[in-house]
């Protein structure tokens, strides 16, 4: 049933897709068909969504609306973990056409799967991606996220191909390599993470390299980690460059979920392949539009690997404004913190964006900074470790005093808790090729 919805769609992908400007009540219609059909394959063939429904007296045929949605079980990527490597997949491996994992650092790793379908779906979702950001045939870009077994760099690559765009398979690392091939091979576009730009941004300066007249860049894809606009601002004011948000998660595709358009006001979801849910993560109870909890997904059009009401952890708020773009599809607001990086100090909820929005208030600062957690005498303690400008270091005691005061009012101000500042030199907060780690919580240690 899934591919000859698929098929019944087949054809309408263009520059400005018709699929994010579908009326309303044909994109209810599709994702309510989409919905009954990968609900029914799931029950079929995997025993832990089976089970989890029968335990519930949930059958396929009680979901009837898009609001039935509720009455199904939640996922998470413990599931993931418990059924490795294969135990959630819908398919025989004989179809299964790709396999991702993710890096298994803390133990086994996600794994995630593809058929051909689900990678026809992916490189369309992706293109749609890049169009809303402006990107067309003519750019060369330079695709900086991580190829291998990471969805970042693979999933980019396709939807690359599929709008007829120069790519640069790069990859991370190398960072002095990167500069150069972004001036020698006429680079217009960049796809990576946030915090490796900023080091780009750096690196660049080193080298005597000009973003605005040295280099060609004109616009740039940024995920994988939560960012904040106080960070876009930083990249777009030291390179004249558009820096767009795109949204993803292996568990659901990978990247290619949602994007921003021309507007940057929000990602828009690409709702025909994806079910978007806001809930409370205490309660698990649906929240209303306009309302911040944690976003919730369930594929659509996935075959390989159906996700069924997934809890992503990330924390944002569906915007149902009308877009400026026209498109149709629904919005949630930028995504600048996870449940899940979260941590509790002195009884405060706080997140390191909340952090980072402080520090960037300050044009002292550099963004780059790390939050380090002790504990002494049973008492939290908060260090802010932040990066200032040379020139700043070399002035006089006072001025540093001062420098470090207004920090800790700016944190103060936006948590509401003291935190302990210290100013160190450029380039001792060590650089990340992919996702920077900002928080250590050393409170248990001896």
């Amino acid at each position: 049933m899934i591919r000859n919805l698929w098929n019944d769609l087949e054809g309408t992908f263009f520059p400005e897709s018709a699929l994010d400007h579908m009326p309303e009540a044909r994109l209810r219609e599709v994702q309510l068909q989409r919905l009954k059909a990968v609900v029914a394959l799931t029950y079929e063939k995997v025993p832990l969504f089976r089970e989890r429904m029968d335990a519930k007296g949930v059958k396929p045929g009680d979901v009837r609306t898009l609001a039935d949605v509720r009455l199904l079980p939640f996922s998470t990527k413990a599931d993931l973990r418990d059924t490795y490597p294969y135990g959630l997949f819908a398919v025989p491996m004989s179809e299964v056409v790709r396999l991702h994992a993710s890096s298994g650092t803390t133990g086994k790793p996600i794994v995630v799967g593809y058929t051909a379908q689900d990678m026809e779906v992916w490189k369309q979702v992706i293109m749609r991606t890049l169009y809303a950001a402006g990107f067309s045939r003519s750019d060369i870009v330079q695709n900086m996220f991580g190829y291998g077994l990471f969805t970042g760099g693979l999933g980019l690559h396709g939807g690359l191909e599929g709008i007829g765009a120069t790519v640069i398979p790069i990859s991370g690392g190398n960072t002095e390599r990167q500069i150069m091939v972004m001036k020698d091979f006429g680079v217009t576009a960049v796809c990576c993470t946030p915090s490796y730009f900023i080091h780009l941004i750096e690196m660049a300066q080193k080298m005597g390299i000009d973003f605005r007249k040295d280099l060609k860049v004109q616009r740039g894809v940024f995920g994988a980690e939560p960012w904040t606009d106080q960070m876009r601002q930083y990249i777009e004011g030291a390179t004249g460059i558009k820096a767009y948000d795109i949204y993803g998660l292996s568990e659901i595709i990978g990247p290619g979920v949602g994007a921003e358009c021309h507007c940057q006001d929000g990602l828009h979801i690409f709702e025909d392949h994806f079910l978007v849910e806001i809930v409370d993560p205490q309660t698990l109870e649906p929240l209303p539009d306009g309302q911040e909890g944690e976003l919730v997904f369930t594929t659509l059009s996935k075959q390989a690997m159906p996700a069924i009401r997934y809890r992503t952890r990330d924390l944002t708020s569906i915007d149902t404004r009308s877009c400026a773009c026209g498109r149709t599809v629904r919005r949630i607001r930028r995504i600048s913190h996870r449940s899940d990086d979260m941590f509790i100090i002195r009884g405060v909820n706080v997140f390191p964006s909340q952090i980072e929005t402080a520090l960037l208030k300050t044009e002292a600062t550099l963004p780059h900074y790390q939050i380090v957690l002790t504990r002494k005498s049973g008492l939290d303690r908060m260090e802010v470790r932040v990066e200032v400008s040379g020139e700043m270091l070399q002035d006089t005691v006072g001025a540093m005093d001062a420098l470090q005061k207004r920090f800790g009012h700016s944190i103060a101000q936006i948590t509401g808790l003291t935190a302990e500042v210290t100013l160190v030199q450029p380039g001792s907060i060590p650089r990340s090729e992919g996702k920077a780690k900002r928080l250590f919580d050393k409170r248990n240690e001896g």
